[in-house]
């Protein structure tokens, strides 16, 4: 994605029907959203997308790969965006299937425009939410890359609830050298107490679990 300073929302449309990509842009326009428009999913997913808050409105009948599928590819290549699905053909096992794979909401055509912008605003919202907690969980991992190979593996083992005692047996050094990592790593995660060391370890599962091996 292209990095953009600018975070004003963007919705994407992606549907096949150019009179509906022009309505749903005309109502996003109306309450100021910005709108990128796709005719096809795999015209979404050859886009230079901009690294910004917003959502996907997505019909589910698209040529070649339809919204299911596309909603699924997308958890696949890890585009976290949130999706409002919208469908003419609608029945209840495509919304449970839409909404179970992380979908805001699922609208049948015809719906009202409030319908759509109430949907589109819950999911740019959740979009933020989601774009602050992965910030936060970038900048643990690099200050975890900050600490020595040894300090690392003290933190993770002293974070699963090991007496200093423990730790030191387990990995062939002192009690005091055990100390000292510990307090080094602390410092470094900027951890101000034990238990919150405890829930960066806790973020930094993956990390737990390729150093376990």
């Amino acid at each position: 994605m292209r990095s953009a300073n600018n975070e004003k929302p963007l919705v994407h449309v992606v549907d096949d029907d150019a009179s509906m990509r022009s309505a749903l842009k005309g109502l996003f326009d109306s309450v100021g959203l910005q709108t990128e428009s796709y005719a096809t999913a795999e015209d979404f997913l050859s886009a230079n997308l901009t690294d910004r808050p917003g959502c996907i409105v997505l019909d589910v009948r698209l040529p070649g790969v339809n919204g299911l599928e596309f909603q699924g590819r997308l958890t696949q290549i890890g585009v976290g965006i949130p999706v409002v699905m919208m469908t003419g053909f609608g029945d209840i096992p495509m919304s449970v299937h839409a909404m179970k794979h992380g979908a805001v909401d699922f609208l049948p055509k015809p719906f009202r425009d409030q319908d759509m912008l109430d949907a589109v605003m819950a999911a740019i919202e959740r979009d933020r939410q989601r774009r602050v907690i992965e910030n936060d969980i970038s900048q643990l991992r690099e200050r975890f890359e900050t600490l020595s190979p040894r300090e690392q593996e003290v933190m993770l083992h002293v974070t699963a609830g090991k007496m200093n005692k423990q730790v030191a047996g387990d990995l062939g050094i002192s009690e005091i050298t055990v100390k000292i990592h510990r307090g080094a790593a602390m410092h470094k995660m900027g951890a101000r107490t034990y238990a919150e060391l405890v829930r960066m370890a806790d973020v930094l599962k993956p990390d737990r679990r390729k150093l376990g091996r």
